[in-house]
């Protein structure tokens, strides 16, 4: 029986590195996306960062949210791809930063 493994890009070759000839493994690696939303109502963006787009989206569009509930609907205006929740969180925080969100305001 295989057995699933969800690994960091920083922890990937320390894992492949100990695998024995006889391990059976289904590896996939998780990519982490920065994304950016914008209120179609209110003068409002908000910037998070998730392993999976599609439902997080869903998530905030339905009011599961609190910080984003008062806000709906929305409309994704940005969205990148980072290999390492790290990466992602570095780009999060530079998006919530002054020169971000002057970016970010430029793409609405």
């Amino acid at each position: 029986m295989a057995e699933l493994v969800d690994l960091s890009a920083d922890r990937q070759a320390r894992f492949l590195k100990g695998l024995t000839s006889n391990s059976t493994y289904t590896i996939f690696f998780s990519m982490y996306h920065v994304y950016a939303i914008s209120s179609q109502v209110k003068r409002y963006i908000y910037v998070g960062l998730t392993s999976n787009l599609e439902e997080r989206l869903r998530r905030h569009n339905k009011g599961y949210e609190q910080t984003t509930k008062a806000y709906l609907p929305f409309k994704l205006i940005y969205k990148e791809e980072c290999d390492t929740r790290i990466e992602a969180r570095q780009r999060e925080k530079y998006f919530k930063s002054g020169t971000g969100k002057e970016f970010l305001k430029s793409l609405e």
